[in-house]
């Protein structure tokens, strides 16, 4: 099978495309023939070996997919061949089969295409889970969302204006900030030709109740700043590559929760608040109402592409792999 390969550790360009054996089939598992797949920023910190866990060369990058179950392990049930699913896995996916655990796929749901489910999994569920239990987002309140042109911080825009926020969308071009208020912003920050923490302030003067934060380093403690006495702070993580450092003595002085999102813990420890919020979204997607914003599209081929692009910070919502250009067959 083609699939993109990272031989070695480094930059996004030492990835290859190349034949190699399709990965076999173990216990309980299913293999899903790829139609899409989606990059996310992790696949890049993976590639270049500075993500929370290591991987060992040669592997396959690529965590979020669509296809088609081609086969299935003995005994696996709930899943059938012919089916069309979409999922995630810590690495696999940029190639023409992927094989995963039979529980980490989903049926797409009817009327949904396969560019749309693939772009879902990882950056819609991680924002969901981040307002609605970690935030726990209420009506009326003021989110401002940092890296509001990504693919985490699209989704936390559109999920935010859903869960019935005010919405502060903070972006670095014109173009990411366009992006976010399609998706239901009210208020747009460029931080890159403002004063964040002078913009905040004049754009809500009576502060903020929530920050989603999955950028980081310079811009999360002005963010910070713009919290109310008792507001909330949530990190996701560092895409500007720096850990921020806040004072502490503004948690003191302002009641601030600061709380952290991640996936395999929250999955862990909470578990019936996360299959509550799994029913809640599937049913937005199903519905239209999540709607994940495509910004780029790429061939396998050019899948080293694909990944500079979103490790440059070039991304507007999420970037595609069309991995195999296939007919859709409506969902069941």
């Amino acid at each position: 099978m083609r699939a993109a390969v990272c031989p070695s550790y480094g930059g996004p360009d030492v990835v290859e495309v190349s034949d190699i054996a399709a990965p076999p089939l173990g216990a309980g598992e299913v293999r899903v023939q790829v139609h899409v797949a989606a990059i996310n920023f992790p696949d890049v910190l993976l590639v270049a070996d500075t993500y929370q866990m290591s991987v060992p060369p040669p592997f396959v990058p690529g965590s979020e997919f669509a296809g088609v179950v081609i086969e299935t392990a003995a005994g696996v049930d709930g899943v059938a061949i012919g089916e069309r699913v979409f999922g995630t896995t810590l690495v696999g996916a940029l190639a023409e089969e992927v094989v995963v655990p039979a529980a980490s796929v989903t049926r797409i749901p009817s009327g949904v295409d396969d560019r749309s489910a693939a772009a879902f999994g990882v950056t819609y569920r991680t924002a969901y889970h981040v307002l609605r239990s970690v935030a726990e987002l209420q009506p009326g309140e003021e989110l401002v969302v940092l890296g509001a042109g990504g693919g985490v911080g699209l989704a936390a825009v559109q999920l935010g204006t859903l869960l019935g926020a005010s919405v502060t969308a903070v972006a670095s071009t014109a173009e990411k900030l366009d992006a976010a208020q399609s998706c239901g912003a009210r208020r747009l920050v460029d931080h890159r030709s403002s004063d964040l923490r002078q913009a905040l302030r004049e754009a809500l003067p009576d502060g903020s109740d929530v920050v989603v934060d999955p950028v980081g380093g310079a811009l999360a403690e002005p963010a910070l700043r713009s919290l109310h006495w008792g507001g909330r702070f949530v990190t996701v993580g560092y895409a500007s590559g720096d850990i921020p450092r806040i004072p502490l003595n503004l948690v003191l002085l302002k009641g601030i929760h600061i709380c952290g999102f991640q996936f395999r813990d929250f999955a862990l420890h909470c578990p019936e608040a996360m299959g509550r919020n799994e029913r809640e979204l599937l049913a937005l997607l199903a519905e239209g109402r999540a709607d994940p914003h495509i910004g780029a599209t790429f061939d396998l081929e050019h899948s080293a592409s694909a990944l500079r692009h979103v490790a440059e910070g070039r991304a507007i919502g999420k970037v595609l792999v069309q991995v195999q250009v296939v007919a859709e067959a409506a969902a069941p």
